[in-house]
């Protein structure tokens, strides 16, 4: 049961799919008045109609995190409708797995990944900065990933792009010491979202399962046939393989259900025997 979403307004970016989805509905079910950005209309539409329709409170506004002009308005949409944005989750992002050798074809999601992963996030705080340091309180919640751990073969621009993420929290926690909570969320593989479909090399993933690339290839090939062993999609196993988005977003609205003198901030969200190795 949650503790302290009640009435906080939180706004998500790419809240139209994938983890961005799953954030605003759960923090909607938990109190919490959602403020939705994306790029794509109808998406935000469907989600926000869902959640109102369940009873929840929530709005959205269409905006390219890229725009800076465009997130500063949503943040204005969101104060004008209900007077702050307490916590931000700068979600939206993208994943163009490729080796240096790819450059031909990858160089343009190269750059896109570039302007919403690191841009998108610069944006995002920007855009709420001045109201949160005003009031004297709010959170920023940002996704990094375990890719921006450390360089790995097939994923130098996203692991980049990551570890500025890292980097930007790290620095904005330091500035804002006492009135912004930053948190930096890093989770490992995961499928079911959209997030693949910006892979431009499909072999650029086993640079972050290193040795164990045979093992993780059976499992992947079990997974896909519906034969991977019980254990390892037991959620309540150590044996537990992969983690979904729903675990990730649960993890997202644990960080933000907290008092506001609590603050979580550095979380990796794994699988107890997952086989990426940073």
């Amino acid at each position: 049961m949650s503790q302290h979403l009640q009435d906080k307004v939180v706004m998500v970016t790419g809240a139209g799919s994938g983890f961005g989805k799953l954030i605003s509905e759960k923090c909607a079910a938990g109190g919490a008045k959602v403020v939705g950005i994306d790029i794509n209309g109808d998406a935000l539409n469907e989600v926000f109609d869902g959640i109102r329709a369940n009873g929840h409170e929530g709005s959205y506004q269409v905006a390219d995190v890229t725009d800076y002009d465009q997130v500063a308005a949503a943040v204005r949409h969101a104060v004008d409708t209900y007077g702050a944005v307490d916590v931000l989750v700068n979600n939206a992002g993208v994943m163009p797995l490729a080796y240096f050798a790819d450059h031909e074809r990858a160089l343009t999601k190269w750059h896109k990944a570039i302007d919403i992963n690191i841009k998108g996030v610069v944006n995002g705080i920007s855009a709420v900065y001045d109201q949160m340091i005003s009031r004297g309180r709010g959170q920023v919640v940002n996704i990094s990933s375990i890719y921006g751990n450390a360089g790995i073969a097939g994923s130098g621009v996203y692991s980049a792009t990551k570890a500025a993420v890292t980097a930007l929290s790290d620095s904005l926690r330091i500035e804002s010491k006492g009135k912004i909570k930053v948190t930096t969320v890093k989770p490992t593989g995961i499928t079911g979202t959209n997030l693949a479909s910006w892979i431009v090399n499909e072999s650029a993933i086993f640079g972050l399962v290193g040795q164990r690339a045979e093992q993780y290839a059976a499992h992947v090939a079990d997974l896909t046939d519906g034969t991977l062993a019980p254990e390892l999609s037991d959620i309540d196993s150590v044996k537990y393989w992969l983690i979904t988005p729903d675990d990730l977003a649960n993890a997202v609205v644990h960080v933000i259900d907290q008092p506001w003198g609590i603050s979580l901030s550095d979380v990796t969200v794994r699988a107890s025997g997952e086989d990426y190795l940073y």
